[in-house]
């Protein structure tokens, strides 16, 4: 079940709200008159789902790669993801 907030229970609770992010791991929605406005999580819960987004897209154009016929051994592609998770890259 979602957490939901108003605008004025972020201000007025500012401490309690943060505290709920970093210990669940889950966003917690804002709303401002009655609807939804905002959604605030942990830096590490964005993270972490912006991660997500970015290996769906790389699945996602491997996919599409492969649906076009583009293929490339299996180990150059090993080979460049330790090079890029070394470098910080994922």
């Amino acid at each position: 079940m979602p957490s939901i907030k108003s605008s004025t229970d972020l201000r007025n609770n500012y401490n309690e709200i943060s505290a709920f992010c970093q210990e669940n791991r889950e966003p917690v929605f804002i709303t401002k008159n009655g609807r939804g406005d905002l959604v605030v999580m942990s830096v590490e819960t964005f993270e972490r789902l912006n991660g997500k987004l970015e290996l769906y897209g790389l699945l996602d154009e491997g996919r599409d790669a492969v649906k076009k016929g583009r293929k490339r051994p299996l180990a150059d592609i090993t080979r460049e993801l330790k090079r890029d998770i070394a470098n910080g890259k994922l």
